[in-house]
């Protein structure tokens, strides 16, 4: 029964680690050749494996895992997929039912365990209600916002006999809705028509939405001439070489993206949920504007910011209803001031907030990043990042035209995500390139997945910008704690290029930046994974940012950035 349901629903990876409560399930696995099975080296890898297949795909990621410590090792895959509004569907084995509640060996309470960090979850105790339950599972995962649930089968559910019930068109209770208010709809572009200053401001959701919602994105920001900017996770949904991209926003955003949001007349959210990292502090996130607010989540809306126009329904119906009526009525804007706007913003890209000076022997981590994009943007590319300083230089010098090519755990900001992602990247595109840029630190939280590249043969490049420090955490203490640096590096590291050779795989050591292009070109061109150790500047900090409890227009900049242009309109130097 699942393993037929899963075909049934277009399933053709799975990520699993077996043990005593799944091995029926397993045993089915063994009898069939549909579905591959990817065996990983720790649960919390098989779902942020899952992660990266379904954030590079659209479809769902699937896991199997077994009972009690199975369940509880996939609790932090679980959460980063709540929070990231990422779509799977985790099976995982449990004592059988007449059990349930005796402490018996590897019993867990794992559907109590896992309420709080996934959509929905289920403990299956009647056998001709699994198959149907399954389906339900994808449809609440795949459904609205996206996001992992959760399957509990006991043993001797899965070793019984009963009626299978095929896949049929979804008569489930949860049905969100996905076309917007046409009224609201229609005052949002009387807003569009009028506005001066405006910006779209967008996120996650608009891939989410799938392919569709980026096309009108992207028609409806050429046709209008407004601004853009997104938050981390929507990176791709609109081009980084698109002449209206501002980049991205938010604490560590670039100073003209955060410059338009402060200063905006109108501001319009488009899948995004108004995140800490992005507002700071609430009452002071773009004081002048009209707010609107795009969102399938009725829950995100006013629930952080509270907004003048909210509009709940999917990205990609409500764009094409706002380009029907925006068109209907002629397409206006208020070009004059929004020329004028346009003017401003390119003083403020002229600020330049990214600019470093590498110079010396020591490796910028800002070169190498810019050195890594100059050399693969014309492939096939898909980049994964673990979490840390390492995360928000790929996202400032990193260029993404696409969706779905950009995987990074966002909102739970989960160390040891990168690796195993790009592992279900490179399985749902094996022709590709896929980069995981990382951290040494991030990286050794689930280094054992070099296991499951090398025996997949998977030729994941693990770019490891190595500072020797907890970058994120060495910054914030320089900054905010009197630069008492407690526990904020290790003095155990491994050599890189020996582990990598330990597993089976390739390393490669780079120190001089008069090295580092060759280096890349041979991380690329070999076809097998590599571990890339990158020898970088130890103290170096991630610019520009917004220091906690500062409004957008009050960032640090970095040294070389000029800072006599970096001056708002009320007088403010940002220095």
């Amino acid at each position: 029964m699942i393993v037929q349901a899963l075909i049934d629903q277009g399933v053709d990876t799975v990520f699993g680690y077996p043990g005593g409560a799944v091995l029926p399930i397993y045993d089915e696995v063994f009898q069939q050749n549909s579905i591959k099975h990817i065996l990983v080296r720790h649960e919390q890898g098989a779902v942020h494996a899952a992660e990266g297949y379904a954030r590079s795909t659209g479809k769902p990621g699937v896991v199997l895992v077994t009972s009690g410590p199975g369940a509880t090792n996939a609790v932090t895959g679980l959460t980063d997929a709540l929070m990231d509004s990422i779509p799977l569907i985790v099976l995982t084995g449990q004592v059988p039912t007449f059990m349930i509640g005796s402490d018996a060996f590897q019993e867990a309470d794992t559907v109590g365990i896992t309420r709080p960090c996934t959509k929905h979850n289920w403990l299956v105790k009647e056998t001709d209600k699994l198959s149907g339950v399954i389906h339900e599972a994808f449809h609440v995962a795949t459904s609205g916002r996206p996001g992992p649930v959760l399957v509990d089968i006991p043993k001797d559910v899965q070793f019984a006999n009963g009626t299978y019930t095929p896949k049929a068109p979804s008569t489930s209770h949860y049905q969100p809705q996905l076309k917007g208010d046409l009224a609201a709809i229609t005052e949002l572009v009387e807003a569009i028509e009028k506005a001066k200053r405006p910006v779209f401001y967008t996120g996650g959701g608009v891939i989410n939405s799938g392919p569709g919602a980026s096309q009108l994105l992207r028609e409806l920001v050429e046709a209008t001439g407004f601004p853009i900017t997104s938050t981390l996770m929507g990176l791709g949904c609109y081009p980084a070489s698109g002449d209206k991209w501002l980049g991205m926003l938010g604490m560590h955003g670039l100073y003209e993206a955060n410059m338009a949001m402060h200063g905006c007349d109108l501001m319009i959210n488009i899948g995004a949920r108004f995140d800490d990292r992005i507002t700071g502090v609430v009452d002071m996130f773009s004081p002048k504007s009209k707010k609107a607010h795009i969102d399938i989540d009725p829950s995100s809306i006013n629930k952080v910011i509270r907004v003048d126009i909210p509009i709940m329904g999917d990205v990609g119906h409500v764009l094409e209803d706002l380009l029907k009526i925006w068109k209907s009525r002629g397409r206006k804007t208020n070009s004059e001031a929004v020329a004028k706007w346009w003017k401003q913003i390119e003083e403020w890209r002229a600020v330049d907030c990214l600019k470093f000076n590498q110079k010396g022997t020591t490796i910028k981590p800002q070169h190498a990043l810019a050195r890594l994009e100059a050399l693969t943007k014309d492939h096939d590319r898909y980049i994964c990042t673990e979490v840390g300083q390492h995360q928000m230089w790929a996202a400032q010098y990193l260029g993404f035209d696409d969706p779905n090519r950009w995987m990074t755990s966002g909102g739970l900001g989960t160390m040891g995500y990168g690796f195993p992602a790009s592992i279900g990247v490179q399985m749902a595109h094996p022709d590709a390139l896929v980069i995981n840029v990382a951290g040494e630190a991030s990286w050794l939280m689930n280094m054992q997945e070099m296991g499951t590249a090398v025996q997949y043969r998977l030729p994941v490049k693990q770019f490891i910008l190595n500072n020797e420090r907890l970058g994120m955490v060495r910054q914030w203490q320089e900054l905010l704690h009197g630069e008492r640096y407690s526990q904020s590096w290790s003095e155990a590291l491994p050599d890189f290029v020996k582990l990598a050779e330990a597993f089976g795989a390739k390393g490669i050591l780079c120190d001089n930046p008069d090295d580092l292009d060759d280096a890349i070109m041979e991380m690329i061109n070999h076809d097998g994974p590599v571990i890339f150790d990158c020898l970088v500047e130890k103290h170096e900090n991630c610019y520009p940012m917004i220091p906690s409890g500062k409004a957008h227009n009050e960032m640090i900049m970095g040294e070389n950035v000029d800072t006599q242009m970096a001056i708002d309109k009320d007088g403010a130097v940002l220095v």
